[in-house]
């Protein structure tokens, strides 16, 4: 119920036009909605019990949360549509406009970015469900901090995190 909260309250600050987009991209998408709710409940959980609060800052565990997030949307859009390439557009369709919608600064949002695509990469080599987060575990390990938005280029094939904190 507290996703469904989160969900709602972030919908109630959206400006017209954001709310036109989103219902558009809805309805022009309709069997992909259900599986990327179901995504983003499952890839929170995953990662408050592996890490409580800390995948809420712009860390190594954010990184992993971001790529376990569109990996699984496109796993489940998957089991819909079987096609990996409308799983995977879908996937970074909806999580683009989410970064667009959020107020994150320049290099917070160039991390998510990167990190979404990294999921999807993963998504695209036949990974499974069932191994992601282990592998995530081990990219979450050789993570690569970054500075500017450009650091990002710099890494690939690697997560990338920010971290304030330390």
């Amino acid at each position: 119920m507290g996703e469904i909260m989160a969900i709602w309250a972030r919908i109630k600050n959206l400006k017209f036009k954001q709310l036109l987009v989103l219902a558009q991209l809805s309805i022009q998408h309709p069997t992909s909605i259900l599986p990327t709710y179901k995504a983003t409940k499952n890839s929170m959980a995953i990662c408050d019990r592996l890490f409580g609060n800390a995948h809420h800052k712009d860390n190594e565990t954010n990184a992993f949360r971001h790529a376990l997030w569109n990996f699984l949307i496109a796993e489940y859009c998957f089991r819909g549509n079987d096609s990996v390439k409308k799983s995977v557009n879908w996937a970074k369709r909806i999580t683009d406009l989410h970064e667009r919608l959020s107020p994150n600064e320049l290099l917070a949002k160039t991390m998510d970015l990167h990190n979404n695509q990294q999921g999807r990469v993963l998504f695209e080599e036949g990974n499974k469900e069932e191994q992601i987060v282990s592998i995530l575990q081990q990219k979450m390990k050789k993570a690569l901090k970054i500075v500017s938005p450009e650091d990002a280029k710099k890494a690939p094939q690697q997560l990338i995190y920010i971290d304030h904190e330390r």
